[in-house]
């Protein structure tokens, strides 16, 4: 589908929806949200054309002088990205179901590039403080509104390429900077099921999904995303595989009937080595210490077949802040120009 017609559809689903309220919040007396059942659950299919494809990565596709909101990526820097991601990996997965996502999806189609993908739906507080009350952020509902019709429309479009979706990205987690009540989480997790065919979930980090307070969150997914990062744990690279193994085997032994994907591990390549990034990150941080964490760890994923997305696949400079050297901005296993770093030199093999 061009991407006009998909806007006009869009456009129609919207009103369709009838304006589409927020989800309510609505609790019953122990604070659960209502109506709360168990979902049936729809498998997550990590075999595509005969392979496993539980060999992932991270994609956000800004470059210098991009940034969500501001200026995007266009179609041919979209491909290029794309041609590189489909040399190294089977599968990605994104944030957010506006912006470049549908244009991402059309070229992976005209292409027909061998990726699958978890689509993002991107969920920010609906809520703030205004004096001593709280009011509605119009702003924010509206644009979870779109991100969640957004990820309907473009599942069910792209059927052959969009193998799930994720609502919301650490939102539960208690040191989150965008917390979401859960209530409006699951209405919204709800909104997405019942309109598409893939299996739903949401991700968050390891200590949320520990927690017992995310046994209500669990039964409303299909499978669970979680982000296991050793480097802010005070970690050098060579320890990073018995952490995230550890913390992986916790979330299964706290949710023993769900297939536990980690959306989330990996290392970055620089820091800040002054003020409070410098406190808190004691590895070492350089390409030469993530090639050694994520070669461990994707070896390790693949002889236990568990689905474990790197983050990420290129730098993105516009993360952080102003600092060259902010840990944020460096993650990627590519440079900002593309090039690859030491761990992906060599390209490898996904056939």
């Amino acid at each position: 589908m061009p991407v006009r017609q998909l806007l006009a559809f869009l456009l129609v689903f919207s009103s369709w929806l009838g304006g589409f309220e927020s989800p309510s919040v609505s609790k019953s007396s122990a604070g659960e949200p209502s109506g709360k059942t168990a979902v049936e659950v729809r498998p997550l299919q990590l075999v595509h054309a005969g392979r496993w494809i539980g060999e992932a990565v991270c994609y956000s596709p800004y470059r210098q002088g991009q940034r969500p909101g501001g200026s995007g990526p266009s179609k041919e820097q979209l491909k290029e990205d794309l041609l590189i991601i489909s040399k190294h990996w089977p599968l990605l997965r994104t944030y957010g179901s506006t912006g470049f996502a549908a244009e991402m999806l059309q070229v992976i189609r005209e292409e027909q590039l061998p990726l699958q993908v978890v689509l993002g739906a991107w969920i920010q507080p609906e809520h703030q403080k205004v004096g001593g009350s709280e009011e509605i952020n119009k702003a924010a509902r509206e644009a979870n509104q779109k991100e969640v019709i957004n990820s309907i429309a473009l599942a069910n479009e792209y059927q052959e390429l969009v193998i799930a979706i994720s609502v919301g990205n650490e939102t539960q987690v208690e040191w989150s900077g965008h917390k979401v009540e859960p209530t409006l989480l699951v209405d919204y997790l709800r909104e997405v099921r019942n309109r598409t065919s893939v299996p739903v979930t949401t991700a968050d980090d390891y200590m949320f999904w520990c927690d017992a307070s995310s046994s209500r969150m669990a039964d409303e997914v299909d499978f669970i995303i979680t982000h296991i990062h050793p480097v802010w744990h005070g970690l050098e690279a060579v320890n990073a595989l018995e952490f995230v193994r550890e913390k992986y085997e916790l979330v299964t032994q706290s949710h023993p009937e769900a297939l536990v994907v980690i959306g989330e591990t990996g290392w970055a390549t620089r820091k800040n080595e002054r003020g409070r990034e410098a406190k808190r990150v004691s590895g070492r941080m350089n390409e030469s210490e993530q090639q050694v964490a994520c070669e461990q760890i994707v070896q390790w994923a693949e002889a236990e077949k568990i689905a474990t997305f790197i983050f990420e696949a290129f730098d993105e400079p516009w993360k952080g802040d102003d600092h060259p050297d902010e840990i944020e901005k460096h993650w990627g296993l590519f440079r900002v120009d593309r090039t690859p770093k030491l761990i992906l030199e060599s390209p490898r093999d996904t056939k």
